[in-house]
């Protein structure tokens, strides 16, 4: 599952070496990641803050939105 985050500036330079090290994740633009659910437990295990802005939804199958308009 992936989850996008917002750091501040200062925990955003704490977690820097812990992203590189641990996840393939993607930066986007001030200071917003997209990273996986184990990133985010090393930054938590680190006493990293930061702020949860979505998860990702699930996915619906093929045979869930068959026959259905979308």
């Amino acid at each position: 599952m992936k989850v996008i985050i917002h750091f501040t500036a200062e925990e955003e330079a704490k977690a820097l070496p812990i992203l590189l090290r641990h996840s393939p994740g993607m930066v986007l633009a001030r200071r917003t990641y997209v990273l996986s659910q184990s990133a985010l437990q090393a930054l938590r295990s680190a006493g990293i803050g930061f702020s949860e802005l979505s998860r990702e939804a699930t996915a619906l199958s093929l045979q869930e939105v068959a026959g259905e308009r979308v």
